[in-house]
């Protein structure tokens, strides 16, 4: 596994971890809190994500719309908001759904920051785990004598500046997330 390789990687879990913590309620609304809900749409024939079935808005920064393009799921969208335990309650207005988000409450914002912290440490054991696969492909490679010890300990020395970098990556994210989180 060439340097590349492990940074394009490394990029990919920083990608999902930011996706994944987009889902966190910073008590500010924004499509990416229900746009990855899973439905259970057409009478439980197929399977697909809220935003591949409808536009999703905020019209202001407490309430979200959801406009199914097909009216016949929108009781389905409903249902699996409710179903999902993130806390909304979505209500019929025509076509549409209307979400108005409750403020956050301070035992919200603890209980969102502990989940942050927890996808985090998920994102970091993902690096972690790529710097040790990247380690094993040196040490690999310097038995097989495909490099010498002064390669391999300027592999292993870039690997590791590689792995500092991303990590500090995921602290800042984390803690801009975190400050959204506080209200500060």
């Amino acid at each position: 596994m060439d340097e590349i390789q492990i940074k394009f990687k490394m990029q990919g879990a920083i990608d999902s971890l930011r996706q994944d913590m987009s889902g966190i309620r910073t008590g500010r609304a924004t499509p990416a809190l229900v746009e990855n809900i899973v439905v259970d749409a057409y009478g439980g024939t197929s399977k697909l994500r809220i935003l591949e079935l409808s536009s999703i808005s905020a019209p202001d920064p407490q309430s979200l719309l959801i406009t199914p393009w097909d009216k016949t799921v929108i009781g389905d969208i409903k249902k699996a908001i409710e179903l999902s335990n993130i806390g909304l309650n979505p209500m019929i207005q025509g076509d549409a759904l209307r979400i108005a988000l409750p403020p956050l409450t301070q035992e919200d914002r603890e209980k969102y920051v502990k989940l942050l912290h927890q996808k985090l440490e998920g994102g970091k054991i993902q690096v972690r785990q790529l710097r040790q696969d990247g380690m094993h492909e040196i040490k690999k490679a310097f038995e097989n004598k495909t490099v010498n010890e002064d390669e391999r300990e300027l592999q292993e020395k870039n690997l590791q500046k590689t792995t500092d970098d991303f990590m500090s990556l995921i602290d800042e994210v984390g803690k801009i997330k975190e400050q959204e989180l506080r209200g500060n």
